[in-house]
């Protein structure tokens, strides 16, 4: 280097001392006591050669070549701040971007997010719903939660649960209707989701039951047909992991034991070319936990 620089702590302490123009809020600042800022200083002052403070009764006052030279680094010292601030990883929050259909999100997600939070404060997860095809390109998220075999051609994909189907509703509506067996669901109003439209049919038919299940009503996704089930509106044909609580709880019932495992499950999904974050890692790990726990 053709210009040397001066010793840097003895530096950093004059910087924050002509800035504060105080001793003793410099060393607040830095964390040390007043005599060893005036010990640096005094390094520094003997290092250039000049004087930089004069000592008042009250406090201090740069000199001419002190102005000078705290007008040459203060600038200086603040661009260090700022690009080291720009790397630095601590207290930065991770920006965890993950798409998910809104059954998903509503019944298991978003209930159990606060959790997640508490164990990984740092992270940042926003949280988008759509049931269109995924689309990593396009899109600016760093995973899909997706329904499926996991044979996605160009993604990545880690099972989250298997998909379990179970008739669900209200108390009330268990008490107004005549249900003694599953052939009596044929009497009675079913509650559809277009999103996934064969469910009854697959249930049904696992539980050996031979009639169309498909007069009802008709709903644009499970979270609505779920709504319309606690709200006494008919049977529901439910995701088991979406509505284990409610049926602890008494929220809901579920009328019958036999269940139905589609085959398909719940993914969480990134693209096969792309190395997955710590984070991401971190909130597939979680996901993972709360599943087989349980955790609310």
């Amino acid at each position: 280097m053709k210009y040397p620089l001066p010793p840097l702590n003895p530096l950093r302490t004059f910087e924050a001392a002509a800035r504060l123009s105080s001793l003793t809020y410099a060393a607040e600042e830095l964390n040390v006591s007043q005599v060893a800022v005036s010990r640096q200083v005094r390094v520094l002052e003997e290092y250039l050669g000049v004087a930089l403070f004069r000592r008042l009764h009250r406090g201090i006052e740069l000199t001419r070549e002190g102005k000078e030279l705290y007008e040459g680094i203060s600038s200086a010292f603040q661009d260090i701040a700022i690009a080291a601030r720009r790397v630095s990883r601590r207290g930065r929050r991770n920006i965890l971007s993950i798409q998910s259909y809104t059954t998903f999100s509503q019944r298991w997600l978003i209930p159990r997010l606060a959790n997640f939070h508490e164990t990984h404060p740092n992270v940042e997860v926003r949280l988008s719903s759509s049931t269109a095809p995924v689309d990593f390109e396009a899109q600016n998220i760093d995973a899909a939660i997706l329904s499926g075999h996991g044979d996605w051609p160009h993604l990545h994909s880690e099972k989250l649960v298997d998909i379990e189907l179970i008739p669900i509703c209200s108390p009330a509506f268990m008490e107004s209707c005549e249900l003694k067996s599953i052939k009596d669901l044929a009497k009675i109003r079913l509650l559809h989701s277009m999103a996934r439209p064969n469910d009854w049919a697959s249930w049904l038919a696992a539980a050996g039951a031979t009639f169309d299940p498909s007069p009802g009503i008709r709903f644009d996704n499970s979270a609505l047909a779920y709504e319309a089930a606690s709200m006494n509106l008919g049977m529901a044909i439910a995701v088991k992991v979406f509505v284990e609580r409610q049926i602890q709880n008494g929220n809901f019932i579920a009328p019958f034991d036999t269940t139905c495992k589609t085959g398909e499950g719940y993914y969480l999904t990134w693209p096969r070319n792309v190395t997955p974050s710590d984070t991401l890692l971190d909130f597939l790990a979680w996901m993972h936990k709360s599943l087989n726990s349980g955790s609310e």
